[in-house]
Formats: structure tokens, sequence, C-alpha cells
């Protein structure tokens, strides 16, 4: 079992014990199993998941960082939430924004451009679990 703990600058979202582990690294999905070895990652704005018992819950993160050691999982991220959680108003709202920003973001810096499409990834990982439920 994995020593699973998600905490936001908000709020510890998770604390509990897990079989495995997904999550969206800058570099690409990653699957942790108990004995991973040591990690240290950037996390990308996606869909975490996690599975206790058979059963699978999945949360909505906006970026952060990730560390695996001795069987425990830390996970800081920007925001995470839960499918009930999501204001699905609010999330197509943010993506709309972060679409028109973008379509002129032509002048902007390459630093702002990249904040803003991690913007539109956040809303759209948003929107995809609250679409696809629990």
């Amino acid at each position: 079992m994995l020593k699973l703990e998600i905490v936001t600058p908000e709020r510890r979202v998770v604390d509990t014990q897990a079989d495995s582990v997904t999550v969206p690294t800058a570099s690409g999905e990653a699957g942790i199993l108990p004995n991973h070895a040591p990690l240290v990652s950037a996390l990308k704005p996606g869909i975490l998941s996690y599975t206790t018992h058979g059963k699978t819950e999945r949360l909505a993160i906006a970026g952060g960082f990730l560390e695996v050691n001795h069987d425990k999982v830390s996970v800081l991220a920007g925001a995470a939430q839960s499918a009930d959680e999501i204001d699905t108003g609010k999330a197509r709202a943010d993506r709309e924004a972060a679409e028109q920003a973008l379509a002129s973001a032509s002048t902007q810096p390459v630093e702002e451009t990249e904040v803003l499409r991690e913007q539109l990834e956040a809303a759209n990982a948003r929107l995809q679990l609250s679409a696809g439920g629990k």
C-alpha cells in the first residue's frame, strides 16, 4: 500500500492508503505502485486517479509537484477537485476566457502564454471530470 497525501494551499484534500496512483506529470502520465523508485516531478493540469480496495477516485488538479519516497506519495497541487465539487459553469467560463486570451496572445511573452495554456488545461480537466462522473 501507498500512503497518499494531496494538499492544496487551502486544504488537505486526501490523506489515505492507496493501491496505486496515476498522475499527469509534465512528461506524461505516470503510474505509481508500491515500491516505486524515488521520484520528484512537476505535475501539469489534468486528472489524478488513485485506487483503494478496488475503488477508483479521480480528482482534477491544476498542476503542482509530486514526490514519491518509501511508499509515500505526496502531491502539492495548486487546486484539486472531485467531480461533485466542480462548478461546470465556472469551468466553462474559465475555458472560454483562457481560449480568448490565447487567441490574442501572439504579442505576449512566452511565459504568459504558458500560464494561459495551463489555465486552459485545468479548465478542460475539470470539465472532463465533471462530464465523466466520478
